[in-house]
C-alpha cells in the first residue's frame, strides 16, 4: 500500500504548492508518486503548469510523477444507484410507488413512509462530507495499487476534510432511516421496490458504509498516513490550524507536522521589520499550542511558485537535496523543514529461486488476502479489491509461495511458472 501524505489547511495558504513540491521531490528521488487533488478549484494543474484530468496523467519533465484532479460531484450520480432508483420508483406514484397500495397500510405506517420518503429522496442524499467520502474512497483505490510508492493528497480546505471524519456517524443515522422504512412497509416492501431491488438497496448501503469505515481506519494508521497542516502567520490562519489540530487529534489522525508559509523575509525596513515581528509572535503562539508537533517555516518567495522548476526549488528548501532511497520497503526518513517517513509500495528481487516480490500492506490479515492468476497475470486481492502485480514472466498462482511478515507480503514466483 502506498504511503499517504496529506496536506491541508485554510484556503489560500499554499497547501497546493507544498504538496506539489513534495510530489516533485519524491519523484526526483526515484519513487513512483501519484499527486491527487480534491480541491474544487483544481489549482494543482495551475501549480504544475500542466493539464490534469480525472485519471492519472504523467507530468512532463518529472519521470515517475503522475497527477489527477478528482471530481467528487460527478461521482454522486453513481453513488448507491439501487437506493436512488428504488426511492425514485417509490415517489413516482402508481404501482411503482405508494399509489393505491398505500391504502393497505395502517395510517401511522403510511404517514411514516411518506415522511421518510421525503427525507431520503435522491436529491437529498447528499450528506455533509459525502463528496469528501467519495474522494477518500477513490484515493484508497490508488493507495491499494502497489505500483505507487507514495500518494500525495492536496486536500480541499480544512473544513471539507473534517466534515468527512464525522460521516460514518451520519451514515449510521441515515441507513437507520432507510431500514426503518423497510420495516414499516412490511410485506409490501418487495411490491414497492421489487425483492431484488430491495436486497440490492441494503447490500449497496452496507457496502458503502464499510468502505467509509475502511477509509477512516487507513487515515488513522500512522504507518500509512500523515497529515501536514499548512498555514500562514496571521491570526485567522493560526486559529484555524489550532482548531484543525484539535479535530485531527479527536479522530486519531496522525499529524506529520505543520508548515508556516509566506513569512515576511528579514529586511532593513521599519514596515517589513514590524510585520515580520508580528508574524514571529504568531509562530511562537503556534509552536506553544502545538506541543509535540514540528513547526517548519518557509519565507515568502520573491516570485510566483508556478511550474516544475519553481516547485523543485521549494522542494529542496523543504527537504534538502534530492537523495536516492535504498531499494527496500522502508520506512525511509526524509526532510529538512518538513519531515516524513515513506515506504516503497513494491520491491522486486531476482534470484536463482525466481522472482521475489515484496508488497507493503500495513494492517493486512491473512483472511483479507486472496491470490489468483488469469492468463499468466498475477492478481493480489485485499478486502475483495484486486490489483495486478507486474512480473517478468507468466504466472500460475498455484505455484506462487506467499508469506506475510509484519507489514510486508512476500511472493516468490519460481522460474517453473514461466511457460
Amino acid at each position: 500500500m502506498a504511503r499517504l501524505l496529506l496536506f491541508g489547511g485554510k484556503g489560500g495558504v499554499g497547501k497546493t504548492t507544498t504538496s506539489c513540491a513534495t510530489a516533485v521531490w519524491l519523484a526526483d528521488a526515484g519513487l513512483r508518486v501519484l499527486l491527487v487533488s480534491s480541491d474544487p478549484a483544481h489549482s494543482t494543474s495551475d501549480s504544475l503548469n500542466v493539464e490534469l484530468g480525472t485519471v492519472p496523467t504523467e507530468v512532463e519533465g518529472v519521470p515517475g510523477l503522475f497527477g489527477l484532479e478528482m471530481d467528487p460531484e460527478a461521482k454522486l450520480s453513481n453513488l448507491l444507484p439501487k437506493v436512488g432508483e428504488a426511492m425514485n420508483n417509490m415517489s413516482s406514484g402508481g404501482m411503482g410507488g405508494l399509489g393505491g397500495l398505500g391504502m393497505m397500510l395502517d395510517p401511522s405506517a403510511r404517514e411514516e413512509m411518506e415522511d421518510l420518503r421525503s427525507d431520503i429522496k435522491t436529491a437529498d442524499m447528499i450528506l455533509p462530507g459525502l463528496d469528501e467520502a467519495l474522494a477518500f474512497d477513490e484515493l484508497l483505490k490508488h493507495m491499494e495499487n502497489p505500483t505507487w510508492d507514495v500518494v500525495v493528497f492536496d486536500t480541499a480546505p480544512t473544513g471539507h476534510t473534517l466534515r468527512f471524519l464525522s460521516l460514518p456517524e451520519l451514515i449510521e443515522a441515515w441507513s437507520g432511516r432507510l431500514l426503518r422504512l423497510m420495516r414499516v412497509s412490511g410485506g409490501l416492501r418487495s411490491m414497492l421496490f421489487g425483492r431484488k431491488e430491495s436486497d440490492a438497496m441494503k447490500e449497496e448501503l452496507e457496502r458503502f458504509r464499510r468502505r467509509v469505515l475502511h477509509v477512516r481506519r487507513v487515515l488513522s494508521d500512522p504507518s500509512t498516513s500523515a497529515f501536514t497542516l499548512v498555514t500562514i502567520p496571521e491570526r485567522m490562519g493560526v486559529n484555524e490550524t489550532l482548531r484543525a489540530h484539535q479535530s485531527l487529534k479527536e479522530y486519531n489522525l496522525p499529524i506529520g507536522g505543520c508548515l508556516v508559509n509566506r513569512i515576511t523575509p528579514e529586511f532593513d525596513h521599519p514596515f517589513l521589520q514590524q510585520r515580520r515581528q508580528q508574524e514571529l509572535e504568531r509562530i511562537d503562539e503556534l509552536e506553544t499550542a502545538l506541543e509535540g508537533v514540528t513547526v517548519g517555516r518557509l519565507d515568502l518567495a520573491n516570485h510566483e511558485i508556478v511550474g516544475v522548476d519553481a516547485l523543485r526549488h521549494v522542494g529542496r528548501t523543504l527537504y534538502g537535496d534530492v537523495v536516492t532511497f535504498p531499494d527496500a520497503i522502508g520506512p525511509h526518513a526524509m526532510g529538512q523543514v518538513l519531515h516524513h517517513r515513506i515506504h516503497r509500495g513494491m520491491v522486486t528481487e531476482l534470484s536463482e529461486e525466481g522472482e521475489r516480490i515484496h508488497l507493503h500492506f500495513p494492517g493486512l490479515e491473512r483472511s483479507d488476502l486472496s491470490l489468483r492468476s488469469e492468463e499468466g497475470v498475477l492478481y493480489v486481492g485485499v478486502n475483495g479489491r484486486e490489483q495486478g502485480i507486474p512480473t517478468s514472466s507468466h504466472v500460475k498462482a498455484s505455484q506462487v509461495q506467499a508469506s506475510l511478515e509484519g507489514d510486508v507480503l512476500s511472493l516468490l514466483v519460481p522460474k517453473e511458472s514461466s511457460p
